[in-house]
């Protein structure tokens, strides 16, 4: 059912995007198709398969304090597999790959989902800084593109001057001064409700998920993995650029700008189907690039990441009881060579 709707939804920005499309633009975008080097998607394919790497390294370190030593092949497997569930439902691959690990390596469920947390909680806030960085060195262009797509058509279907009146900034003031009241009005009528208290602990287990980073033995190195993970998603994107003639000449900041934009638009939209695409071509107007041949690019990308989830997903669902019966059938009874002791 929800696979359904999140493809639904797909559908649907598929069908806005191209409604205002003459034939002329749907035949360079399919034109953009026939002339694109698919060898940079293959290089794509690479990156994303050790930016993974990279994460299944940096979930064992976390993994590690709770005095388990699961086998790296299994947790690498485990991401996959993961990726692979979450294209079908919302949060179904955290749980698949804690239930990987709680077979396989024999964790329990409750303690390796509460590093899942944690991993999520430090990519969000690294994603936060990667978007202020970005707002930061291209104010310009940002500016640029809201005063001719947002704020010119509201103008021109108002007939009023939004930001010289003041009204915008009053708005905003207005809404934040609103969502703080809001905050404060539901915790007071419903704090004693269930689901209210259940919403309490989650937040709770993200807060207790965050204070157990500092029993991490390599923060060092846990550091390291977090920046190689979204090196290599940067990268997983800006190559793709040199699929296409009118894109091969944009630098990282406009393969920073595609991650983060391209990033929000797979939050909003499972997998980002249909959105993706729509939001790179709107994002890369910033470069001055045509948006048929934006839009081109941004399939491309989504497909180069959905390809490589796909097949690498598939391919760890089948190896990994083929891997663990062959190794259980060498070494025998693994389930306590795994554990390690856990120092106080």
């Amino acid at each position: 059912m929800r696979f359904s709707l999140f493809m639904g939804i797909g559908l649907f920005f598929i069908w806005l995007f191209m409604r205002n499309l003459s034939d002329q633009q749907k035949q360079e975008i399919f034109q953009s198709f026939k002339l694109a080097n698919y060898s940079w998607l293959l290089v794509a394919f690479v990156l994303g398969i050790l930016s993974h790497m990279a994460r299944a390294a940096r979930w064992k370190i976390l993994i590690e304090p709770l005095g388990y030593t699961p086998r790296g092949i299994n947790v690498f497997m485990a991401v996959m597999i993961g990726y692979l569930a979450n294209m079908a439902l919302p949060r179904l691959g955290e749980v698949s790959r804690c239930g990987i690990l709680s077979r396989y390596e024999k964790i329990p469920f409750n303690k390796s989902f509460g590093t899942v947390i944690t991993e999520r909680v430090i990519d969000m806030l690294t994603f936060v800084l990667l978007f202020f960085i970005m707002i930061f060195t291209q104010s310009g262009k940002i500016q640029i593109y809201i005063n001719q797509k947002i704020y010119a058509p509201i103008q021109r279907k108002f007939a009023f001057e939004l930001v010289g009146s003041g009204y915008l900034t009053y708005l905003l003031i207005g809404l934040i001064i609103g969502g703080l009241l809001s905050v404060w009005l539901v915790h007071r009528r419903f704090r004693n409700t269930r689901l209210y208290q259940k919403i309490y602990q989650l937040m709770l287990g993200f807060l207790e998920g965050m204070r157990s980073l500092v029993r991490i033995r390599k923060p060092l190195l846990f550091i390291i993995y977090t920046l190689i993970i979204w090196l290599l998603y940067l990268l997983m994107a800006y190559v793709v650029f040199f699929s296409l003639s009118e894109t091969s000449g944009l630098g990282l900041d406009a393969g920073l700008a595609v991650l983060v934009f391209g990033s929000i638009g797979i939050m909003v939209v499972q997998g980002g189907i249909g959105i993706y695409p729509a939001i790179v071509a709107e994002t890369l107007f910033l470069w001055n690039v045509p948006e048929t041949k934006g839009y081109a690019l941004g399939w491309l990308i989504w497909a180069s990441q959905t390809i490589m989830i796909v097949i690498a997903g598939i391919f760890s669902l089948v190896l990994l009881p083929i891997y663990n019966r062959s190794n259980h059938d060498k070494s025998g009874d693994h389930s306590s060579e795994n554990i390690v002791p856990v120092s106080d």
